[in-house]
């Protein structure tokens, strides 16, 4: 194969992911192959609705040589989904239909021993009710990892949540020196194999300034003796630091990636910087997983006004 294709998962089916996959396309040229696995019958239909033109490119589920294929029609695998209308209400009658998407996707992935992998969003409250977390757990465990990292990343900097979909109530129980360790060496790892160099590392706190004014605090028992430990191999790591202060102008140059000790703790800032400039990438998974930095939006669904940067972003940093 000349160029290793780029396999799309389209997610929650009454969402926005197929308008700013079409604006994706319309916009951007890409080098390596794309295939997007969801229903024909449904592009075709939020196409229309949309205003948007591509001619389409049946592709088998059993497809093994991809040397063929080019981005002149959009490389669709077909997989049946049942609607009454375009831009329907998110509900649990798509579950069955996303899974399977996933499904496909991962074994094209395994069977042909690819790395780049986009998925579109899901519903939380329904497809990944009773499931998992969220999609970094809930690929953890189709592929059977059980040490994943969430990286929000950009160029200029990214965030690193160390627990992701937790209530407040329970953060706290989930902080471990190992969990600490883990989490590092999957961005270390990371940011080797793709920019060659060792990031430079802000670790937070959890409590407000990281003041321990009660006896037993996070910080004295797990982040500060954790974060020594892990100077001693890098010297670039340093914190833990209130997350009031580390988003500061000053403090932003230091650092390459800022790690959290929960999801909005550091995903509140950086949307608040870059807005959709930004994308999710699960590290420690077989290969290259990115999902577009937004939700399934229903609110602007069918409204052709939904920004497609961050699956641009997501499609170019893969196509390298």
């Amino acid at each position: 194969m000349d160029k290793e294709p780029i396999i799309i998962v389209s997610g929650e089916p009454n969402s926005v992911f197929l308008e700013i996959f079409f604006k994706s396309l319309k916009h951007n040229t890409y080098k390596s192959p794309l295939i997007i696995v969801v229903s024909k019958k449904l592009l075709q239909e939020q196409m229309k609705k949309l205003g948007y033109v591509f001619k389409i490119n049946d592709v088998d589920k059993k497809i093994n040589d991809f040397s063929k294929l080019n981005n002149n029609k959009i490389n669709l695998i077909d997989v049946d989904y049942n609607f009454k209308k375009c831009f329907e209400k998110i509900t649990s009658k798509s579950n069955k239909y996303i899974n399977e998407t996933f499904e496909i996707a991962l074994n094209i992935i395994r069977l042909n021993n690819l790395s780049k992998f986009i998925n579109g969003p899901v519903s939380k409250k329904s497809f990944l009710k009773g499931r998992s977390l969220g999609i970094t757990e809930y690929l953890a465990k189709k592929t059977k990892k059980n040490k994943v990292a969430m990286l929000i990343f950009n160029k200029n900097l990214s965030v690193s949540p160390l627990t992701t979909h937790l209530a407040l109530k329970d953060v706290h129980k989930k902080i471990t020196k190992q969990k600490i360790y883990t989490h590092i060496n999957l961005i270390n790892n990371f940011y080797k194999r793709k920019f060659n160099k060792l990031p430079r590392i802000a670790i937070t706190g959890l409590n407000p300034h990281c003041e321990s004014n009660f006896q037993n605090s996070e910080e004295d028992r797990i982040i500060i003796p954790a974060i020594k430990k892990l100077r001693l191999k890098n010297a670039k790591i340093n914190g833990p630091f209130p997350a009031d202060t580390i988003f500061t102008k000053s403090l932003l140059k230091k650092y390459d990636v800022i790690i959290g000790m929960y999801h909005d703790q550091v995903l509140s800032p950086m949307k608040a910087l870059f807005n959709f400039d930004a994308i999710n990438i699960t590290l420690g998974l077989p290969f290259i997983r990115i999902s577009p930095d937004h939700g399934p939006n229903y609110s602007m669904v069918g409204k052709n006004l939904s920004d497609p940067q961050s699956l641009i972003q997501a499609l170019k940093f893969l196509d390298k």
